[in-house]
């Protein structure tokens, strides 16, 4: 992996970039809400896919260059995940992917995903978990690298520290802390890593120790 990866970016500053063993990760915030959007480059085809065409749609294209953009993967429905969708997808030519239970929040026609879906990066795959609380069609996204780990891009399922806004509503605080704990927590190992909507990074066993806490306190 690349060394001095932090996975702190801010709105204006550059993309913070990873190589792993098949896949290349830039990281990239957009402003108005401090959004991540991430570009990811299969290291043998150059096929790029984006998750999240948050916001700042000239700074996303600036990003993707001249290798475009097979697919834009949107995490979910809230609009300041997807308000450079349209653009992006028009300049691009990309298909724009989504949750099903979400795909009627965006603005533009996409293809559904669910749970258990293959997102192909060239040679690479993202694996489509479907995690219902922040909205019913939010989804996480986990690459297994031949060389470089486990890697997990949550939306705003999970962040370092708690899950998702769930607006203090218990029925969807459980759901979402319950798909949490079993679609990831129990599934993936402590040295995943994963990358968030919002702000920075964590490994799966750095927040494993205060699930209980999550639960107790009720978001």
């Amino acid at each position: 992996m690349t060394r001095g990866y932090t996975g702190e970016v801010s709105p204006g500053t550059p993309a913070d970039v990873r190589e792993l063993g098949t896949l290349t990760i830039s990281k990239l915030s957009v402003g108005p809400m401090d959004n991540n959007a991430y570009l990811l480059r299969c290291r043998a085809t150059g096929e790029q896919v984006l998750i999240d065409a948050a916001n700042e749609a000239p700074r996303l294209l600036e990003l993707a260059g001249d290798a475009g953009l097979a697919a834009v993967v949107t995490t979910h429905r809230h609009m300041d995940h997807w308000v450079a969708l349209e653009e992006v997808v028009a300049t691009t030519g990309a298909r724009s992917l989504v949750h099903a239970d979400d795909a009627d929040g965006l603005p533009i026609p996409s293809e559904s995903l669910v749970e258990g879906d293959r997102v192909r990066v060239g040679d690479c795959e993202l694996e489509v978990i479907h995690i219902v609380g922040h909205t019913p069609g939010s989804i996480a996204l986990v690459h297994r690298d031949d060389a470089g780990g486990t890697h997990l891009f949550t939306g705003d399922s999970l962040f370092p520290g708690g899950v998702g806004n769930t607006d203090q509503d218990p029925v969807r605080f459980a759901s979402l802390i319950n798909d949490v704990e079993q679609k990831i927590f129990d599934r993936l190992p402590d040295e995943t890593w994963f990358y968030p909507g919002h702000g920075g990074d964590s490994t799966l066993g750095a927040e494993r120790p205060a699930l209980p806490d999550w639960r107790a306190r009720g978001w």
